[in-house]
């Protein structure tokens, strides 16, 4: 579903999809050629990305800090050596003892032989490197993660080149 502005606001189911266009509070901006939708009386298109007609005003989505949010964004992998066959912890870049604070920039997937290597130090004083770089994730990023596959029509919503 998208914004008046075109913006990405969430996904939503297709029963919602219609609801909305049979309000006329959407309309239906990419639909599936091959599909429709019958009911006894009459054919609806098959909406595949929707556009509410108002604009709404959403403060700004702020991703919720979690474990398992670190872990999505991290895509389940250590931030160490990389591995996701065994079990994961969510690592302080600057330790807790040393000032570390619970944000997204110092928090990172790790398996528990690198935590445990790292220890109470730093990745540098631990002689371990940072696969990765931890940022804050924005809600185009968890819309990308929450559905199995993406449909291509969605891509040029999404901000996806490929």
């Amino acid at each position: 579903m998208l914004n008046q502005s075109y913006e990405a606001l969430t996904i939503c189911t297709l029963r919602r999809a219609l609801v909305l266009i049979l309000l006329s509070k959407a309309d239906t901006v990419v639909k599936d050629e091959e599909r429709k939708i019958k009911t006894v009386n009459r054919s609806f298109d098959f909406p595949v990305v929707i556009r509410l007609k108002k604009f709404i005003h959403i403060p700004y989505k702020q991703v919720v800090l979690s474990r398992k949010n670190v872990l999505k964004r991290d895509s389940f992998k250590c931030g160490y050596c990389g591995r996701s066959d065994i079990p994961l912890t969510i690592d302080h870049i600057v330790p807790k003892a040393k000032g570390g604070k619970d944000t997204w920039d110092n928090l990172v997937t790790a398996c528990t032989k690198c935590n445990n290597k790292k220890g109470d130090r730093t990745p540098q004083e631990a002689e371990l490197k940072l696969l990765i770089k931890p940022t804050v994730p924005n809600h185009i990023f968890f819309i990308k993660n929450s559905v199995n596959k993406i449909d291509l029509r969605w891509k040029p919503y999404l901000f996806i080149d490929n």
